[in-house]
């Protein structure tokens, strides 16, 4: 069963009959691996949500079944957070550029996008509210200003920070496929 989060970027041996993961570009993929404070924060809740449902099935067993549910409700919350934490990021495929946050989605088809470009601004720290100065990969689109242009990965958020190299080699990723798709 594939893994939808996992990455194209995996070692693929050369006897393999297996078609490498880029071959089809009808598939949404990321262009660049997860970072380890974003798998990090997601073990950590799949780890607090295997407490909590070990904690529902002792008050099932020995209490109400109603607390259970409840309990269980919480973990399932838990155990989804996560889900999505490992789907935020930036997906390209043929159709488009897919910027998934944890709380929305965004597509943007190729014939709507003008730009991919890396800009050097303030940006934040971890998605927190300190800014400091690094890089961003910045969407720019037909029908929005070119100051309005969303970010879509920084060099300080949950997968690149303090992996610059792999800032520099996703961000040329997204740009190859944006002028690669934009221009057939």
């Amino acid at each position: 069963m594939p893994l939808p989060f996992l990455t194209a970027d995996r070692a693929f041996e050369t006897a393999d009959d297996v078609a490498l993961p880029f071959d089809d570009r009808d598939h949404w993929r990321r262009p660049y691996r997860l970072g380890p404070w974003r798998v990090g924060v997601a073990a950590l809740a799949l780890l607090f949500a295997s407490f909590v449902l070990f904690a529902a099935v002792i008050i099932a067993l020995t209490g109400s079944v109603s607390e259970a549910g409840v309990i269980l409700g919480i973990a399932a919350a838990f155990i989804l957070a996560a889900m999505r934490l490992l789907r935020v990021g930036v997906w390209v495929s043929a159709r488009g550029l897919r910027h998934v946050r944890y709380f929305g989605t965004r597509t943007a088809p190729w014939d709507q996008v003008v730009a991919v470009r890396t800009v050097q601004q303030p940006v934040r720290w971890l998605g927190l509210p300190r800014t400091v100065q690094g890089q961003a990969l910045v969407l720019v689109r037909k029908d929005r200003a070119a100051q309005d242009a969303p970010l879509l990965m920084t060099t300080h958020n949950a997968d690149f920070l303090a992996r610059p190299g792999s800032f520099d080699r996703a961000a040329d990723t997204v740009e190859a496929w944006a002028a690669e798709s934009r221009h057939p």
